[in-house]
């Protein structure tokens, strides 16, 4: 049983051909009264974590919806000439590339930029990469992903990691692309979050720890390398949550637990700060937009999506279609809770850095998840 301690959630190119446009009636700026009332602690976590004021973080969450929206409407009118969208912090409005200035003319009250490569061409050319590498590409290579500000694909290597059999992928991603594919260097590779640790709030068969991502009925979701099918779930004093029965990683990272007789199921996150935070659905907010998490370990962070559908290379084999940020992560955090406009965004899956100096963590979108095991979320009404 959970205490009855809640509290609102938050809403949550280098081929550039020319530039941004963005019609005189989007200038009108969503007010913040539109955006939902949030907890003092969270808002207290976006100020800390985002560099905002009150005020700017209430402007701010009613513009990512409106930007939210927006990029669906985008998508259907752009069709194939659709080359991604991103949420601009220093603007407020949503940015939309496409490769068909006439069609972008047409949409209203967000900025639009030209571009050489369609998404589809861009999402082709990740796809390729993600068949040449198979399971696994070599270790210095983390990851590669759709970068739709720069209207290419990226290619990421860890220069402490780097050997002839990197060098000999980046070539032949590269050769792949036609032109598309860059690569940016990192200092460090990402690690699943996991750990083996006597804390909250989860344990694998009374071992390793991760965090419950999101509340299903009958059940939870969380991150496949926590736990194989079989494999029992129980809470700090060991009594029995569930018994994973789904679980794919690498490929995705994704976990379905199902809940043993009489364990109640409730539609929230905690943040560590002694609120729960309510969970209304599941919409997905688009790139540049706030998000924040919450674990086991480090407790509530937030930040902003950088990137999506992107291929990250782990020790243990290579994930696809997962969410980049630039918001911290640790041991312990795997699993757990990202929220959005109140909107479930994902589980965390794993990442380089820490909570101490920062880092970057990946989560596996939510949605996914759901459609695959055939999942509802239990959901709270504000």
């Amino acid at each position: 049983m959970i205490r009855r301690r809640m509290a609102c959630a938050l809403l949550g190119s280098m081929a550039v051909a020319a530039a941004m446009t963005l019609p005189a009636a989007a200038d009108a700026t969503p007010s913040a009264d539109a955006a939902p009332k949030v907890s003092a602690s969270e808002m207290a976590a976006m100020q800390r974590d985002l560099h905002l004021t009150a005020t700017q973080v209430n402007t701010r969450l009613a513009q990512e919806a409106t930007a939210a929206q927006q990029e669906k409407t985008a998508r259907d009118a752009l069709g194939a000439a659709y080359a991604g969208s991103w949420f601009d912090a220093a603007s407020g409005h949503l940015v939309v590339a496409s490769t068909d200035k006439a069609k972008a003319a047409g949409l209203a009250d967000v900025k639009t930029v030209t571009v050489r490569h369609s998404a589809a061409e861009l999402n082709a050319v990740k796809s390729r990469i993600d068949a040449l590498a198979g399971k696994a590409a070599p270790a210095g290579v983390t990851g590669w992903h759709v970068d739709s500000r720069t209207n290419s694909v990226v290619v990421t290597v860890n220069t402490k990691a780097r050997t002839a059999a990197v060098d000999s992928f980046v070539a032949k991603a590269t050769a792949l692309g036609n032109g598309v594919v860059r690569t940016e260097t990192v200092t460090e590779s990402p690690r699943t979050k996991a750990d083996i640790i006597g804390a909250l709030p989860y344990y694998i068969n009374y071992a390793a720890r991760c965090s419950i991502g999101f509340t299903v009925y009958n059940g939870f979701v969380s991150a496949g390398h926590c736990g194989t099918p079989g494999s029992t779930a129980t809470d700090s004093n060991g009594a029995l949550l569930g018994t994973f029965q789904a679980s794919t990683f690498p490929g995705n990272d994704w976990s379905y637990v199902a809940a043993a007789g009489g364990v109640n199921l409730y539609g929230y996150m905690y943040g560590y700060d002694g609120y729960y935070y309510y969970v209304s659905g599941s919409n997905e907010m688009p790139e540049g937009a706030s998000v924040c998490r919450s674990g086991s370990t480090t407790g509530m962070h937030c930040g902003t999506i950088q990137a999506k559908n992107q291929t990250v290379n782990y020790p243990q084999g290579t994930v696809y279609g997962l969410t980049q940020t630039n918001v911290c992560a640790e041991p312990g955090d795997s699993g757990g809770s990202w929220l959005s406009a109140n909107q479930a965004q994902g589980v965390t899956s794993g990442g380089s850095g820490n909570c101490t100096y920062g880092g970057t963590t990946f989560f596996q979108p939510v949605n996914p998840i759901l459609a695959t095991y055939g999942l509802t979320l239990v959901t709270t009404a504000p």
